[in-house]
């Protein structure tokens, strides 16, 4: 089996959680549901993935980079024009129910077309769409719900690509924080002949980025992420967009959860960060 070495590091509290962790609040928030999918591509200096900035606007994760994804809607739950792995296979994978199981898959989908254009689906086993520039529109539709994902797959003979996704790690927002998110990580190579549409209104910054220099910046505290998403890039890093998601089918993986730990006036998140490749 292909898995990480799930040893844990204790890390200063970042500044941006220290008042938080500081006063908590009385009952822990319970996480919302969420879904993220790492898309990825072979480029020149190795794997590479597509990364956004989120707004410092934004309530959560502000100015940190992320992969596309979101909460997951009262809608995804909905049936949806499906091939691949059935919705029994993902509740074995995300240790749930097969309707929980069935809107993960739905919401990561569904949200990576939100904020990038990539659209994992097609109108058979063996197509996938290779050029999504004239549903553009739709994306912002969504965004707004004014449209429903259900209806513009089945208006266009399309359905969800779950053969095309692979499950890659969980992880949980840690007890103290105010927002919490209960996140699946996916994994998927861009499909050949799509490209990346116009830049979410979430993010200030969106780019295709090799891991190797991602990493790279991070160590070097010139771009900012969560212990997700560097866990992730370093584990996605050892690994080629071609082979991601059948590495993905054999791999095991905890749910994990960065706690809190206090160690006489010092403030620490114990978490995973990943093995440096």
């Amino acid at each position: 089996m292909n898995n990480p070495a799930m040893s844990l590091t204790r890390i200063p509290m970042p500044d941006r959680l220290r008042d938080q962790a500081e006063n908590p609040p009385a009952e822990p928030v319970a996480p919302k549901d969420a879904s993220t999918i790492v898309v990825v591509r072979d480029g020149a200096d190795g794997i590479e993935a597509y990364l956004m900035r989120r707004q410092t606007t934004m309530a959560f994760a502000a100015g940190f980079y992320v992969f596309p994804g979101g909460g997951v809607l009262p809608e995804d739950y909905r049936s949806v024009p499906w091939i691949g792995p059935d919705e029994s296979v993902w509740a074995e994978r995300w240790n749930t129910d097969i309707d929980r199981a069935r809107a993960l898959v739905v919401a990561a989908v569904r949200e990576t077309f939100e904020e990038t254009g990539i659209l994992l689906a097609g109108p058979d086993e063996s197509t996938v769409l290779a050029d999504t520039t004239e549903l553009e529109p739709l994306r912002g539709a969504l965004e707004a719900r004014e449209v429903m994902f259900r209806d513009v797959l089945l208006e266009r003979g399309l359905s969800l690509r779950a053969d095309l996704l692979g499950a890659w790690a969980h992880w949980i927002t840690p007890a103290f924080e105010p927002r919490r998110y209960d996140t699946r990580f996916f994994v998927a190579a861009l499909p050949q002949g799509q490209v990346v549409g116009t830049m979410s209104g979430e993010a200030d910054r969106a780019t295709w980025a090799p891991l190797s220099k991602v990493l790279a910046a991070i160590d070097a505290g010139e771009a900012s992420m969560m212990p997700p998403t560097i866990a992730t890039c370093r584990e996605v890093a050892r690994h080629s967009a071609a082979e991601i998601v059948a590495v993905a089918a054999d791999r095991t993986f905890p749910t994990i959860e960065p706690r809190l730990v206090v160690d006489g006036d010092e403030l620490f998140l114990e978490t995973y960060l990943g093995e440096k490749p």
